[in-house]
């Protein structure tokens, strides 16, 4: 799955494509009942790729109900585990077979390079769904320690119906990272896709139904934030909600279930990731390749992008001329080129949003080293990767999160330095540790306070390991790992009473008799 293929075989399919824009509802595609739709363009270029549904609360009560009948049905929710198993690798091999037009379609829609589409994107949603398929018939129930008289049954049943809000920088992903556990535990799921990248979750949910999945067990439904998100958020019928975005929607998300049936929430909502390279970090060269690729993956637009690089003094200078030269090779350009490792910011909402944390930084003090400028490149939205030097913790481009290819050097005079600095901040998801000291390895690692931490290397960890954050980073669960089909499930207990007063009790009307 890791081939590419060239530049002109990628714009040959993108002129063929044939591109999904109706909402996805009990098995079949449905245009909205409002007929309303939302403009869908390239980044990269300014161009219409299509009007995609904008759906409303009316087409969020129509999913529900389906989604509920379905689950009420029983062909998922009680279908034996190792059969939905099946059904989950069928539709991981169709991703794969589609691999090529999935990668094409989440690169227009998005503005990603299709490099990392193809080499990262469509092989870890692959990966993810089997993972939690595998997963299926291998869960077990327990059998509490309750002694001769009694049995204690703690038994994992589906929630019902789960709706899954996604964010725009990883599309397919993201819908892998969520749909893979809900659907595993049996549940319904409905899916609002980021109103700018809504088109493979629609390609998606067809591939699925082709995979076998029941009618009415996975619904997409695109549209605004306020048009669908917050019905399902505040929806009776939902029983869980999962969201990857902003800590201002995840409190709002709070807030529906509270005004509504209490449903479980389960939040991601980003952060201002560190990059910590302590005095004794020897292999600079290594550090400078990973804090690079950490700042700049998808263009900065992620979550633990390794925004803010907190760096010893003695070790500052060769460091940052290291990240200087690796940044040189980021080429930016037309995302179908998979010779270009940056593409276009995925909107002009976001783009301009870019430009003006880059504004400000100057405006407060802070020195460009690199980039800093919008590039004209073919009416698209593109922004050179850009580093700061000479920022302090308080300056704004230190504390808030840019979600664009912006990072900044912090310097620091000590090492516990270094980790305050690196904890002065309202999130807590990700962050790198670099050092040659096996001892400073571990006290900092568990130190920082991050729900993941990688030393001498930046990560997020694999779908064994659970993702999530500290602080206003997360709320309710973790992605990836067995632990996230735990916030999928009801934990039931069951107790039966095998002492002999019970026992006395059932066999004594036929002792009468």
């Amino acid at each position: 799955m890791s081939d590419l293929l060239t530049h002109e075989e990628y714009k040959a399919i993108a002129a063929d494509l044939s591109v999904p824009v109706n909402a996805f509802i009990n098995g079949r595609f449905t245009a909205p009942r409002s007929g309303n739709t939302m403009d869908s363009f390239n980044p990269a270029t300014g161009a219409l790729l299509g009007k995609v549904a904008a759906c409303d609360s009316a087409d969020v009560d129509d999913a529900v109900t389906k989604a509920r009948e379905a689950f009420d049905r029983g062909e998922w929710s009680r279908r034996h585990p190792s059969e939905r198993k099946h059904v989950m690798i069928q539709l991981g091999k169709l991703i794969k077979r589609h691999r090529h037009e999935l990668a094409v379609m989440e690169s227009l829609e998005s503005g990603k390079p299709i490099r990392e589409c193809a080499l990262t994107d469509i092989p870890e949603t692959v990966h993810c769904l089997h993972w939690h398929a595998e997963a299926t018939d291998k869960l077990y129930d327990q059998v509490s320690p309750s002694g001769d008289d009694a049995l204690g049954l703690v038994i994992r049943e589906p929630a019902g119906v789960v709706a899954c809000v996604l964010p725009w920088n990883f599309p397919l992903m993201m819908l892998a990272w969520k749909i893979g556990p809900a659907l595993s535990a049996g549940n319904s799921v409905i899916v609002k896709p980021a109103e700018q990248t809504s088109m493979t979750a629609l390609r998606v949910a067809e591939l699925a139904s082709e995979a076998g999945l029941p009618d009415g067990v996975l619904n997409i439904l695109p549209g605004e934030g306020p048009d669908v998100g917050e019905p399902l958020g505040r929806h009776d019928d939902v029983q869980v909600v999962s969201f990857t975005g902003s800590t201002e929607i995840g409190r709002r998300f709070l807030e529906y279930s509270a005004q509504s049936n209490l449903k479980r929430v389960v939040l991601e909502c980003g952060g201002k990731n560190p990059a910590v390279v302590l005095s004794d970090a020897a292999n600079l060269d290594h550090a400078a390749k990973q804090i690079t690729y950490a700042a700049l993956w998808n263009m900065g637009q992620n979550c633990t992008a390794n925004s803010r690089v907190i760096v010893h003094k003695n070790v500052r200078d060769e460091l940052v001329d290291k990240i200087r030269e690796q940044m040189r090779s980021w080429k930016t350009g037309d995302p179908l080129d998979p010779t270009n490792h940056l593409g276009a910011i995925v909107s002009k909402e976001q783009y301009d949003k870019i430009l003006s944390y880059i504004e400000t930084g100057r405006n407060e003090g802070a020195k460009v080293l690199e980039g800093g400028a919008a590039l004209e490149a073919g009416g698209g939205l593109f922004i050179e990767p850009t580093l700061f030097d000479r920022v302090t913790p308080e300056m704004t481009i230190a504390k808030e999160e840019i979600f664009g290819p912006v990072f900044a050097i912090i310097e620091v005079t000590s090492d516990a330095h270094a980790l305050a600095v690196a904890n002065d901040t309202c999130y807590g998801l990700q962050a790198s540790l670099f050092t040659s000291n096996v001892t400073k390895a571990h006290r900092f690692a568990r130190a920082l306070q991050a729900g993941t931490v990688s030393v001498n290397c930046y990560s997020e960890g694999d779908a064994s390991t659970p993702f999530g954050g500290y602080k206003l980073s997360g709320f309710g669960g973790r992605d990836n790992s067995l632990q996230a089909h735990d916030q999928y499930c009801e934990t039931k207990t069951i107790w039966l009473d095998l002492s002999d007063d019970a026992i006395d009790d059932v066999i004594a009307p036929d002792s009468a008799s």
